[in-house]
């Protein structure tokens, strides 16, 4: 009798032990070895995505220009000029704030010099609008549309990943007009949107010294408004922004124009007349300027000659407010900042500084000294792509808000 005749049968075979212990080893092993070529595999993987993308980068440096995670970009958006400034590049792009668009089926025909060259000369159909009013947005769809075509002009290739907005708006704007600002350049495209006031933006573009503990002045004087700010330690003491600029000294010519010689001046011949022949102080000379319009009498083309002394003249209301929004903010000024700004003086940005004796206009009423910074119609421009590329040391004077 063998030992197996013995054991009870149980319908399964039994297996010793030492197979088993032999399969259990044979079966851990296995184990191992699926674990490490997975772990092969996925460094393997790990290092293909790595030198793909070390691959599109180099690739987007190379031929575009541009990093392949976007570069930031810094946006002047203005009333009467858009200014785009790239990170590393500088302005890129400067573009009149107008859009022309074919009302039948909603399509852009123009943007930007194209678009202004149309004001006022558009058949049925078209129409050429300036999407913002007094410095803050007026057509929401419209501007969003013109943010988008600018953006896309400066990034001609796809990036990886969308650019952070730095945007300026006007120091006075509620915080529903600011929230549409925002809205617009997430709808163009931006990844996260900030925006900065504009006489912080000037006076860092115009190189005042806003970290410093010692009060610096500002007025920037733009196509909707005119900010004026008083600046100490990286922030704004005190500032106001009056809704007046290049367009109130435009419609005060029509306006002079209108009632003088009953002749209708279109914008554009306005802003020729104020560039050729505006001043807000005595100018040694007679200069005169031919002006064509359409007369109100008889409806027929006629010309008139404008002298620049009847065009002063014109211009002097909205000169006045201007000085009245300077005079306000040194009332308001601490007398510390204000015995600073006595030494430092004023310093004007934006196209409006460009009008003939404004500086000596301002000077003559408050008594401060005044200067006109370098390149004043780009000093919000400059200081907005400061903020881009020193992000981290100037992030404190950014209005950033979550986006809901």
């Amino acid at each position: 009798m063998t030992i197996s005749d013995n054991v009870p049968h149980t319908g399964r075979s039994v297996t010793p032990r030492s197979s088993r212990s032999s399969k259990n080893s044979k079966g851990r092993r296995a184990e191992r070895s699926a674990t490490q070529a997975g772990s092969r595999s996925r460094e393997q993987k790990a290092t293909g995505q790595s030198k793909l993308f070390d691959t599109v980068s180099a690739w987007f440096g190379a031929s575009s220009g541009f990093a392949a995670v976007g570069d930031d970009v810094a946006v002047d958006l203005g009333t009467a000029n858009t200014l785009v400034y790239v990170q590393g590049q500088g302005i890129v792009l400067a573009e009149p704030s107008v859009v022309a668009t074919d009302q039948r089926t909603g399509a852009i025909v123009a943007v930007g010099r194209r678009a202004k060259e149309m004001l006022g000369r558009t058949p049925d159909g078209i129409t050429a609008v300036r999407p913002l009013k007094d410095g803050v947005v007026a057509d929401f769809e419209t501007t969003e549309r013109m943010l988008r075509y600018f953006l896309q002009q400066v990034h001609t290739r796809k990036l990886l990943v969308k650019p952070r907005l730095i945007i300026c708006v006007p120091s006075g704007i509620t915080a529903v007009e600011q929230r549409a600002v925002k809205d617009a350049g997430y709808s163009a495209g931006a990844r996260r949107v900030y925006v900065v006031e504009e006489p912080m933006a000037a006076a860092i573009g115009a190189g005042m010294p806003v970290h410093g503990a010692s009060g610096s002045m500002v007025v920037d004087i733009g196509g909707g408004t005119t900010e004026v700010a008083v600046i100490s330690l990286g922030g704004i003491v005190t500032s106001m922004s009056a809704r007046v600029g290049g367009d109130r000294l435009d419609e005060a010519i029509v306006a002079h124009v209108k009632k003088e010689y009953s002749l209708l001046l279109g914008d554009r011949t306005a802003e020729q007349v104020k560039i050729q022949l505006g001043s807000a102080f005595p100018t040694p000379g007679q200069q005169q300027a031919e002006v064509r319009g359409r007369d109100l009498v008889s409806g027929l083309p006629r010309t008139v000659v404008l002298t620049a002394t009847e065009i002063r003249r014109a211009l002097d209301e909205p000169v006045k407010a201007i000085i009245d929004t300077v005079r306000t903010i040194l009332d308001r000024t601490p007398p510390e900042l204000a015995g600073d700004i006595m030494q430092t003086g004023i310093t004007l940005t934006g196209g409006g500084a460009l009008l003939a004796g404004l500086d000596e206009r301002i000077k003559h009423e408050t008594g401060m000294p005044v200067y006109i910074a370098d390149n004043p119609a780009e000093c919000v421009a400059l200081g907005t792509g400061r903020c881009v590329e020193d992000f981290e040391a100037l992030r404190p004077v950014l209005l950033a808000e979550s986006r809901y």
